[in-house]
């Protein structure tokens, strides 16, 4: 099981990326604006600089969902590789068993 603080701190920045996205969007939107003027451009840096770092969704890490594991998880299922394994070997997951030979 994965500290209680890091799972806490990752959905931090879940619930403030979720916060920011539009305002980022647009913000974005404006810099990448190559017709717009350098100083309109540069002011809409500034502003997305101001934003909290926290409200990035590249700082989200994806973590199992069930332990809180950060490695080996499956984007798909949202659980990791070894709670994905545990729950096949007891019959939760339907069409799932774990290979024996």
């Amino acid at each position: 099981m994965a500290k209680t603080s890091a799972i806490q701190r990752n959905l931090k920045r879940i619930k403030l990326a979720k916060r920011y996205e539009k305002k980022r969007q647009a913000l974005k939107k404006i810099i990448n604006n190559k017709k717009l003027e350098l100083s309109e451009r540069f002011e809409a840096q500034l502003k997305l600089n101001k934003l909290p770092k926290n409200s990035s969704k590249i700082r989200i890490r994806n973590r199992c969902e069930i332990t809180g594991r950060p490695h080996g998880v499956y984007r798909k299922l949202k659980i990791s590789r070894i709670a994905l394994r545990d729950m096949a070997s007891a019959g939760k997951i339907p069409g799932i068993i774990k290979s024996s030979w």
